[in-house]
């Protein structure tokens, strides 16, 4: 078995003395490990950092199998932000979250771009706040907990939407909400149309953090949500 494909890194991890275990969000195959023989070597370990860019071929004797990683550098991201404790912590959730919650070796056509391309936009630092959110919104999506906020669960009304259901994702309008109000999550601003702040941000990522841990983490065994996501709304909360 043998293909050809490119993608950001997400993680590697040592594998014995000298190898390490490479695991790359492709464009055509999804999430997908694989081994890279001497991963370690001062040549080697700058082109494997969560965020960086690789050509990559694939090979193992069964497609069942692990098999074997041939990389090329084609993009540094992570260099590039290193000197930026806000921007390097959003390049490092993304990859970590990729990692955490998305299957592995299935194609998605249309977030793997989507990622492609908020990595891009983390480096240049043009737009990344906004796209970061809704990002987010997408992957709980591709992960099967879709968020609908374009109308009352309750009243079926299209405004005065501003509450979010903690249970089904779903929009709530004041007047839906009635007595369960204090139940209920505030409805983030941006996620309804408003132009991102520091502010909206951290709200819009408490919502979704909420429906990472809640719905998400509970499908995939419980396991914690990344700390790169946790140290991201710290920095948020630091750079205000």
């Amino acid at each position: 078995m043998e293909w050809r494909d490119e993608g950001i890194v997400l993680a590697a991890r040592s594998h014995g003395e000298t190898s390490v275990i490479l695991e790359l969000f492709t464009r055509a195959h999804g999430r997908h490990l694989g081994v890279v023989h001497g991963g370690v070597s001062r040549r080697k370990a700058p082109m494997l950092q969560p965020g960086n860019q690789l050509d990559a071929m694939w090979r193992a004797r069964l497609e069942g199998h692990m098999g074997t990683w041939s990389v090329e550098l084609r993009r540094s991201r992570a260099g590039a932000v290193l000197s930026d404790p806000l921007r390097l912590s959003a390049l490092s959730a993304v990859c970590a979250l990729c990692a955490f919650a998305l299957p592995e070796r299935e194609e998605m056509p249309d977030f793997q771009p989507r990622t492609e391309s908020l990595c891009d936009a983390i480096v240049t630092g043009e737009g990344w706040l906004n796209d970061y959110v809704f990002w987010e919104a997408a992957l709980l999506d591709v992960t099967g907990f879709r968020l609908h906020l374009g109308r009352c669960a309750v009243t079926g009304a299209t405004d005065d939407l501003v509450y979010v259901s903690p249970r089904s994702g779903q929009a709530v309008s004041r007047q839906g909400a009635g007595a369960w109000a204090d139940r209920l999550l505030p409805m983030p601003e941006m996620l309804v149309g408003a132009d991102p702040d520091l502010d909206r941000v951290r709200a819009a990522l408490e919502v979704t953090g909420h429906f990472l841990e809640k719905r998400v983490a509970p499908s995939l065994g419980d396991r914690p949500i990344p700390a790169a996501r946790r140290r991201l709304l710290s920095e948020l909360g630091a750079a205000r």
